[in-house]
């Protein structure tokens, strides 16, 4: 029974542990179901959220009066003088004839409110201003600073004149401003630098006013003209070899022509059908308000400055453009720093037929006339004869009232760019531009810790999604990197070094920076003693082009073997690439015979060979060769091996006797096994070269040092710590040698031994020295006044005694020489009589002063405290 009861417990045990594992094994499916389930789920949840797009909007820029503080502007922006006041009552005189006589014409922009609310004349805006720094003296270098230094604030109406127009000064404060602010800035600056500038109000394309340059290729994409030089025909001299005739069928030919032809064609229909959809995909929508939208830009006529021909800048973007741009549909008026002209010409096909004849009334009419431009004459000879004398005067009053007031100073401060914000730029050191599938990034310099001062990212669609090629410019880097451009299709990148970099490196072009890679590096030959042009790399290969080396070597490549794998750690240095072939290539020494000099040499060092080509003679078209087959010098035995004649295979232009001998062939032999051997150690040095370039090179990357300038003292902190050191000691050193001149006992305190305690008698010996040659001084110097004194007296009196004896034979000139040395004499002595009573009266004062000095001088107060 017990056995039984055993034997059914262990099936009911059995039963339970198979239906644990049953469940077990179910629970695991479920998970892995759950997990599953919960992967797909999540990769779906993840797709969906990728497909949501989430836009931030754009915080616009404003730059209004209420932003401005006008609590620190001068009393020129709050008032206007007697002569603003007359020229705002002329301007609105001009405007309401303007409107009379022009009644479908907009309004003109005459005398906008300024940031303190006080009406100006926009002439009086312009500030001309010629700025210090010889980066702006041109027009694009100005140009380009307004572009960088100022943020575009959009017109408060597209179709409407602003209300206000802000002065120069508050503009480059704040480093914001609408079409306005950004024009007169600059026209202030041109005109500043010697150029005939121009403000512009008128009317542009929407992009323009928008600064949209999404449909504009990015300047630094665009590609210099290539100059085709044409091939100078050759001339067919008489005597020449005539071709061998054509045997191949012109009817096959003509019909190969007509199909490449057709194909041609057909390429080049569907290629204009590309470009012409592509045009399409270009342009921008119509825009229900073109010719509407207000804008202002510059005008630069032609003349000063060597300014061939007349153009306008637009102020957002610092581009020129022609006046006969598309952009530009019409002027209503421009203006300087001394007229206003209105435009009286038609607009009907934008700027590209108006005449920028500002001296022609018809066309430009003004509102000054003092102006530099010359004006055409209205009426005619025969005309004015038929005018009656009343006109003629009244005219003539009028002139004359027109010709003496002109336009009144600028109300505007001296603009002035301070030197770091000159240098900082951009607003906040930072300004992105986007171009067509390009986007331009632009920091001030030292903003980024590794110099990056600017990148032109390039995208393969317009949407500007996936980038094909960055650019990045860098300046002050102690490793002298000024760019790298990255491909990012065919992961390569191209770094480019000024010259300078102790390495020589000029180029370095590669995908990984692991060695033994591919990759190319250019250097600055000049600066290498081995006169390294290039250095081409691959896994298997190394290629290096040389110039001007003493033993005339130009060409170097190196073939190598599969390495044979062995347990080191690092196997680049101690486990270096078979070389299975040196090739070398040499320019011509006109020094040795062409059949001596070597043009191309071989080592096959896998055959155990060697290769020589020498140069070709003047007039033959072959070269002579030699083939070398390398032997030990012992055999296995150790026995000599002699030269063979099988051992050299030689092809000579013209035999020599000296060539054939083996003796010759042995020296020869013996020579290139030298040559070979140096050759390996030269690649062996070139690719330790390589590993020390990159070993450099990532370290330069990690560390990415900057150089400062040793006049940058607010960056430079070691100039600025040893300046501060030398001007502290130049104090301490002035402070000590104060005091010692000061310091009355001194020269006698040197006297007594250093380190040793004043005694009584010391003391009074040193207050009866320090008087006494004091006492002394002061009697030398009465006596050296009075010496000086007397000499004049004497010199007086012989030059008076010298008058008496040769009164009568004397000149006037002489007389009037002789009374003004008496003059001069009797001024000398008198300053000196004047001294020495001066002397004689403060001289016991001083005396007394000194002894009260030394009484309580705290060296011999203790001392001499009992004789006070």
């Amino acid at each position: 029974m017990e056995v039984l009861k055993e034997k059914v417990e262990e099936e009911e045990a059995a039963e339970r542990e198979a239906e644990a594992e049953q469940a077990a094994r179910r629970a695991a499916e479920r998970e892995r179901e759950d997990v599953t389930l919960n992967r797909e789920d999540l990769i779906d949840l993840e797709q969906k959220l990728s497909e949501i797009e989430v836009h931030i909007p754009e915080v616009p820029v404003t730059f209004t009066k209420s932003t401005i503080d006008t609590s620190t502007l001068p009393a020129s922006y709050r008032t206007n003088t007697a002569k603003e006041q007359l020229l705002l009552q002329v301007a609105d005189n001009f405007a309401r004839q303007y409107s009379h006589l022009c009644p479908d014409r907009e309004p003109l922009f005459l005398h906008p409110l300024n940031e303190c609310d006080v009406p100006k004349f926009v002439s009086t805006t312009i500030r001309p201003t010629l700025m210090p720094y010889p980066e702006l003296y041109n027009w694009d270098s100005c140009a380009d600073f307004v572009s960088d230094f100022l943020t575009m604030v959009p017109l408060p109406s597209a179709i409407k004149l602003p209300e206000y127009l802000f002065s120069p000064t508050s503009v480059l404060k704040y480093q914001k401003g609408n079409c306005f602010d950004f024009s007169i800035l600059l026209c202030s600056m041109l005109i500043g630098a010697g150029y005939d500038a121009y403000c512009v109000s008128g009317y542009a394309s929407q992009d323009l006013c928008s600064m949209d340059l999404t449909r504009e290729v990015c300047p630094l994409l665009k590609k210099s003209k290539e100059v085709v030089v044409e091939k100078e025909k050759v001339v067919l001299k008489k005597y020449t070899v005539k071709p061998p005739r054509d045997l191949r069928s012109k009817f096959e030919l003509g019909q190969i022509a007509k199909k490449e032809a057709e194909i041609t064609a057909a390429e080049e229909k569907k290629r204009k059908e590309e470009e012409e959809r592509l045009l399409e995909l270009d342009k921008p929508p119509p825009d229900p308000m073109r010719g509407l939208r207000i804008h202002a830009w510059v005008l630069v006529l032609c003349g000063r400055r060597e300014v061939p021909e007349s153009f306008f800048i637009d102020p957002f973007t610092a581009r020129s453009y022609s006046t006969q741009d598309e952009h530009f549909l019409g002027i209503e008026s421009i203006w300087n720093h001394k007229n206003y002209w209105v435009n009286m010409q038609d607009c009907w096909n934008g700027c590209k037929d108006l005449t920028f004849d500002l001296g022609d009334p018809v066309r430009w009419e003004f509102l000054l006339l003092g102006t530099e431009k010359p004006y055409l004459s209205l009426l005619e000879s025969e005309e004015e004869e038929d005018l009656g004398e009343d006109d003629d005067v009244e005219n003539m009053d009028k002139e004359d009232e027109g010709k003496n007031f002109d336009m009144p100073c600028s109300w505007v401060e001296q603009i002035s760019i301070s030197a770091k914000d000159f240098e900082t730029r951009c607003p906040q050191g930072r300004k992105v531009i986007q171009y067509k599938q390009a986007k331009l990034e632009k920091w001030s310099p030292y903003l980024n810790g590794n110099g990056l001062v600017s990148r032109l990212t390039v995208y393969e669609d317009v949407d500007c999604r996936k980038a094909v090629e960055v650019k990045e410019w860098y300046k002050n880097r102690e490793d002298l990197l000024e760019m790298r451009q990255v491909d990012k299709v065919l992961n390569l990148t191209t770094e480019y070094f000024k010259p300078g970099h102790f390495l020589a490196l000029r180029v370095h072009i590669y995908k990984t920076m692991i060695p033994e890679t591919d990759r190319t590096m250019e250097f600055y030959h000049t600066a290498r003693v081995d006169g390294l042009v290039k250095r081409s790399e691959t896994p298997r290969s190394m290629t290096e082009y040389y110039e001007g080396r003493p033993d005339f070597l130009a060409y170097r490549h190196v073939e190598y073997g599969v390495r044979t794998k062995k347990f080191i750690i690092n196997t680049a240095d101690t486990n270096p690439r078979p070389m299975m072939k040196i090739t070398e290539r040499f320019n011509r020494n006109l020094a040795k015979l062409a059949d001596d000099d070597v043009a191309e040499r071989i080592f096959v060092v896998s055959d155990e060979r060697i290769q020589l080509r020498y140069h070709c003679r003047t007039d033959y078209i072959t070269t002579s060769k030699r083939e070398f087959q390398k032997r030990n010098d012992v055999d296995n035995k150790g026995n000599k091996i002699i030269m063979t004649p099988d051992m050299c295979i030689s092809y000579e232009v013209e035999p020599r006797e000296h060539t054939k001998k083996l003796l010759f062939q042995y020296e020869m032999m013996m020579d290139l096994k030298n040559e070979e051997k140096m050759s390996k150690h030269q690649v062996w040095e070139s690719e330790m070269e390589v590993l020390e370039i990159l070993k450099v090179r990532e370290e330069e990357e990690d560390t990415h040092n900057l150089t400062i300038s040793i006049y940058d003292t607010k960056r430079n902190e070691k100039s600025k710590e040893q300046r501060e050191a030398l001007e502290r000691q130049a104090q301490e050193e002035h402070i000590r040698q104060v005091e010692a001149e000061l310091d009355y006992l001194a020269p006698f305190l040197v006297q007594l031994p250093p380190g040793e305690k004043l005694t009584r008698w010391q003391a009074l010996r040193l207050k009866d020295e320090c008087l006494n040659d004091f006492k002394q001084r002061l009697i030398d110097k009465a006596n050296l006044i009075q010496a000086r004194f007397e000499k004049e007296t004497q010199e007086l009196q012989k030059k008076q005694q010298w008058y008496q004896e040769n009164q009568v034979t004397m000149t006037v000139e002489d007389e009037d020489a002789y009374l003004t040395y008496c003059s001069q004499a009797m001024f000398r002595i008198r300053i000196l009589e004047q001294r020495l009573n001066r002397h004689k009266e403060l001289a016991p004062q001083k005396y007394l002063a000194l002894e009260e000095k030394l009484y309580r001088d705290p060296r011999l107060i203790e001392y001499l405290k009992v004789f006070v």
